[in-house]
C-alpha cells in the first residue's frame, strides 16, 4: 500500500491541513512515501529511514487541494441524488490513484490519496480524526475552533502522530 497525500477540509470547505508523501530517486520500488510537503500547517516531523522530510511548499499545493475538494463536492452531490440521501460515497478510483473519503458529523472532511490496489481507507480516516485530531486539536485549549482565512493546522503532536500512523501502515 503506497500513501500519496492526504488533506483535511473544514466546514466552511477550507483545506486546513494537507500533507504529501512523494517517492524519493533512493526508494527502490519507486512508488513509496519519500518527501513530505506541508501547506498552511507546517511539518515537523522527522527524517525516518529513506524517507526525506521538507516544509517547502509547491506552488501548486493549494490549486491542488482545492480540486480535490472540488472532486469529492461533486461526486458526492451525484452519488445523493441517484442514490438517495442514505447512499455516501466513500470512494473512487482511476487508473493512477484511489480516493478515500470521510466526513464527520461536524462537517470535517477527512481524504486521502493511494495506490490504485489499496482497499478501503474509510475505518484508517475514522481512526485518524478518533485517535489523532480529536485527542490533539479538539482537545487542545489552544488550537483554535474555526481555521479562517487559510490558517491551518499548527500541531505539532497530530502532525508527528500522523506520520507514525501512516507510516505504520505501509
Amino acid at each position: 500500500m503506497v500513501v500519496y497525500s492526504f488533506y483535511i477540509f473544514d466546514r466552511h470547505t477550507e483545506c486546513i491541513y494537507s500533507k504529501t508523501w512523494l517517492p524519493t530517486s533512493s526508494d527502490p520500488s519507486g512508488g513509496g512515501p519519500g518527501t513530505t510537503t506541508a501547506t498552511a500547517p507546517t511539518n515537523t516531523g522527522t527524517p525516518h529511514n529513506h524517507y526525506n522530510t521538507t516544509t517547502a511548499l509547491r506552488p501548486s499545493t493549494a490549486d491542488d487541494a482545492k480540486l480535490i475538494f472540488g472532486a469529492v463536492f461533486s461526486l458526492r452531490n451525484m452519488v445523493r441524488k441517484l442514490g438517495g440521501d442514505d447512499d455516501a460515497f466513500v470512494s473512487y478510483r482511476t487508473a493512477h490513484y484511489k480516493l478515500h473519503y470521510y466526513e464527520t458529523a461536524s462537517s470535517l472532511r477527512l481524504v486521502m490519496l493511494t495506490d490504485t490496489a489499496t482497499l478501503s481507507m474509510r475505518n484508517v480516516l475514522h481512526q485518524i480524526y478518533i485517535n489523532l485530531w480529536v485527542e490533539y486539536v479538539v482537545k487542545n485549549p489552544l488550537s483554535p475552533v474555526e481555521h479562517k482565512g487559510g490558517v491551518g493546522v499548527r500541531n505539532e503532536l497530530f502532525e508527528l502522530g500522523l506520520d507514525q500512523f501512516i507510516r505504520g501502515l505501509i
